[in-house]
């Protein structure tokens, strides 16, 4: 990819982040998340390349912008497969709470895993623990497997999940494991990556979230040298006849980075919102506001972290 194609990609993130950073705490996560995708759609409008929309915000007739199948840019230029979050943690900036990013990752086209808007069973681990874990293992194995890489003591791992009554259960095993749990409200995408940033404090993510996070954060993972499983969860039945129509048949295969994210020609763009573990959130300053943005290219392996002052 063209690393002035990438650049522009930051200015997507970082116009979203500071149109949403303007609702924070004001208790409407709506408005929010509106402020954000009319950002980003007028932001994407003007990038000269051929873009569609294989993970966004649900399918035409659910979300008014930004959903599956839109076409963005100019229309002329390279072809490219988009995965979009306007707003993460939509819940975090409405209540003036941790952890909200503005996110895109972007591939070349059939690049990026297209499924429906769902949950999955998700495992998540840094460089160093690459190829210790299984999702088809039990916690126990994959806790201890991961401990053992890290050159920890079980009781000494920090296991990071979504805050969920569907998480019941597996918080209370991993406590009677030894293993300390850490919860958070909302935000799975910087919850994923953040095994691969050594000064997280996090050591491997658990749990069930969304698809589309999936992808955004296997895309970030892959370019850090971590790792990412997934297994997708299908609520009922009208969910798993979706995925066969999809051509999707072995619907309880484990995913991997690549089935999520193929090749090496993949870029990930995140700018922050509000602080969390991966970027600093918009800072409002008299006349201007200063955004705080990563992008990662997973082909050269470069992490970019961008300090931007932006007049108002």
């Amino acid at each position: 990819m063209d690393r002035n194609l990438a650049l522009e990609f930051v200015r997507v993130t970082e116009a979203a982040a500071i149109a949403a950073a303007r609702w924070m705490g004001r208790g409407d996560k709506h408005a929010a998340d509106g402020a954000a995708v009319d950002a980003m759609r007028r932001r994407f409008s003007d990038i000269d390349f051929s873009g569609t929309i294989v993970i966004g915000e649900g399918e035409k007739d659910e979300a008014p912008e930004l959903y599956v199948g839109e076409k963005l840019g100019r229309a002329r230029g390279p072809e490219f497969d988009i995965a979009v979050d306007p707003l993460e943690c939509t819940n975090s900036v409405a209540h003036g709470l941790p952890n909200a990013i503005t996110v895109i990752a972007t591939g070349p086209k059939g690049s990026l895993f297209r499924a429906p808007d769902m949950y999955m069973e998700k495992i998540a681990v840094g460089p160093i623990a690459k190829g210790a874990i299984d999702l088809r293992a039990t916690t126990h194995e994959n806790i201890a497997a991961v401990a053992s890489r890290l050159g920890k003591d079980v009781s000494e791992m920090v296991i990071l999940l979504l805050d969920r009554p569907r998480h019941e259960l597996l918080i209370k095993e991993i406590r009677s494991l030894g293993a300390r749990v850490r919860l958070i409200s909302d935000g799975d995408v910087a919850g994923a990556i953040a095994p691969s940033i050594p000064e997280s404090g996090i050591d491997m993510l658990l749990g069930i979230g969304a698809s589309a996070e999936a992808v955004l954060a296997a895309t970030a993972i892959k370019c850090l040298g971590g790792e990412m499983q997934v297994r997708l969860k299908p609520k009922d039945e009208g969910q798993s006849e979706r995925l066969r129509a999809m051509g999707i048949v072995d619907i309880d295969k484990t995913l991997t980075m690549d089935d999520l994210a193929a090749g090496s020609d993949l870029t990930f763009t995140a700018t922050g919102v509000i602080d969390g573990p991966l970027l600093r959130g918009v800072r409002y300053i008299k006349e201007y506001c200063v955004t705080h943005s990563v992008v990662m290219r997973v082909r050269t392996g470069t992490v970019r972290f961008l300090e931007t002052q932006h007049r108002i």
